[in-house]
């Protein structure tokens, strides 16, 4: 018989549903609980007719949960004229979200972003020559001549890779090439392996494999690999390709250029890329400011978010004790319905003008009814109930009974439901497969992952209950 520790709060408990039986039942019990939800918070904000309120949220509860959802689309760009667009969008964000304080970081963005323009407007191609030991710098002329094609080229001749690295992650200075040609020689090294494990996602790379020059009978499979003629034999050339992908297997035969390391064999060997640049290069282009622009939105995003949850956890707060006080009012027989009442109620349309979610508050009653779901089917009700009757019984919390008890656990639901909502409309802000059936799909984990990072803080959280029921007891005391 497995004993738990009577110190620690209970875990959190598996999927298991908290209702089952006829498939009307969870919907029946959750809007029943609506209506004595709204006369409860009715009459703490001192309003008539709960009740009546509670009778409307049946019905449009009932046709909200019998009805189809609607699909929310791709909100992507597909071009650069868009990825432009959504960048100029994001800029008046930082203003509104951090105010004065950001204005210094501002103008560092849009110099940053008026360049990044600037390199895209430019009509030449961009090729890096990256290498942990690059060429002979008086091959670069002979290079760029290799490479010319019908539209200008800017041949970059970058510094040597560094043999070790802590995070293994390509300069930046390389982020605006068309394309890298990737100088090795061979045999693979180390240092070599890492840094063509951690190649950019997204940007072409082509691989030029300099072989040693032939040196006897004890040549190596690589040495052996050139005729003496110098030009590779197709045999031998498929030998040392089949070598080298066995140690590095994300390798592009089709993108894999054998040079014998001389300067007259330079322009057979880079023959291929050069075809490339003159029947791909206006479309790649197009693809690099696609995907600088990207990055940049990207990177903005992030700085957004952490902005943005700072503002969410006032409205979080907010939200969580307005629930709780509802509750307390007129406590529910059941908490099954608290989580989507109070996902699909208070925080929904000021959370999505935060995140700048263009989806209608249908379609965010929708997503929020699946996050619902998802947390009544993982227990979370059962769990905040017994993770406060143990705070009380560990810390001798006897304010921690009845109607208040009930209360704080509707509060922590709220919490939990927010976080996940959170984590929805952050990624609605800039990744493209945004529909229910997504969602759906990834509720659990949501649910599950904001009620782990809601219960790091646990006895914060008591504290704060503690401190909203001595405010909301004191007036009523009062009076």
């Amino acid at each position: 018989m497995t004993t738990s520790d009577p110190t620690s709060a209970p875990s959190l408990p598996g999927g298991r549903p908290v209702l089952g039986g006829l498939p009307w039942r969870r919907p029946a019990l959750a809007l029943a609980g609506t209506l004595v939800l709204s006369e409860g918070v009715a009459r703490w904000i001192h309003l008539d007719g709960g009740a009546l309120l509670g009778l409307g949220a049946l019905a449009g509860g009932w046709w909200l949960l019998s009805r189809r959802r609607p699909q929310p689309g791709s909100r992507l760009p597909g071009d650069v004229d868009g990825w432009i667009q959504r960048c100029q969008e994001v800029l008046p964000r930082f203003a509104q979200l951090a105010g004065e304080d950001d204005n210094s970081q501002s103008l560092q963005r849009q110099a940053e972003f008026t360049a990044l323009l600037q390199e895209i407007r430019r009509g030449e191609l961009a090729a890096s020559l990256v290498s942990c030991r690059p060429p002979a710098a008086d091959l670069q002329p002979t290079f760029a001549t290799a490479l010319r094609c019908s539209r200008a080229l800017r041949l970059q001749w970058g510094e040597p890779l560094p043999t070790g690295s802590d995070d293994w992650s390509w300069p930046e200075s390389f982020a605006h090439s068309d394309v890298l040609l990737y100088h090795l020689h061979w045999p693979l090294s180390a240092a070599d392996l890492r840094w063509l494990e951690a190649l950019p996602e997204g940007q072409p790379a082509w691989l030029l494999l300099q072989l040693a020059p032939r040196c006897g009978t004890e040549a190596t499979l690589a040495n052996a690999a050139l005729t003496d003629d110098g030009l590779p034999d197709a045999v031998r050339s498929d030998a040392l390709l089949c070598e080298l992908a066995s140690q590095w297997p994300g390798l592009d035969r089709q993108r894999c250029l054998l040079w014998d390391g001389t300067r007259g064999s330079l322009a057979t060997a880079l023959e291929p890329l050069a075809l490339w640049l003159r029947r791909s290069g206006e479309r790649q282009r197009q693809q690099t400011a696609v995907r600088v622009l990207a990055q940049l939105h990207e990177r903005w995003q992030a700085d957004l978010e952490g902005l943005r949850r700072m503002h969410w956890q006032r409205l979080q707060q907010r939200t969580q004790w307005l629930v709780a006080a509802g509750v307390l009012a007129s406590p529910l027989p059941s908490l099954d319905l608290l989580v989507l009442a109070a996902a699909n109620g208070l925080m929904l349309q000021e959370m999505a003008r935060l995140w700048d979610c263009s989806w209608d508050l249908e379609t965010l009653r929708a997503a929020a009814t699946e996050l619902a779901r998802a947390a009544l089917a993982l227990g979370l009700v059962e769990w905040s109930s017994q993770a406060l009757l143990t705070a009380a019984r560990l810390h001798g919390a006897t304010w921690l009974v009845g109607g208040t008890l009930q209360a704080l656990s509707a509060a922590y639901l709220t919490r939990v439901v927010g976080h996940a909502m959170a984590d929805v409309l952050a990624l609605s802000s800039g990744v493209a497969e945004a529909d229910l059936a997504a969602i759906r799909r990834q509720a659990p984990m949501l649910v599950s992952r904001a009620a782990e990072a809601e219960r790091i803080d646990w006895n914060g959280f008591l504290q704060q209950g503690r401190q909203w029921l001595q405010h909301s007891i004191s007036p009523a005391a009062t009076a």
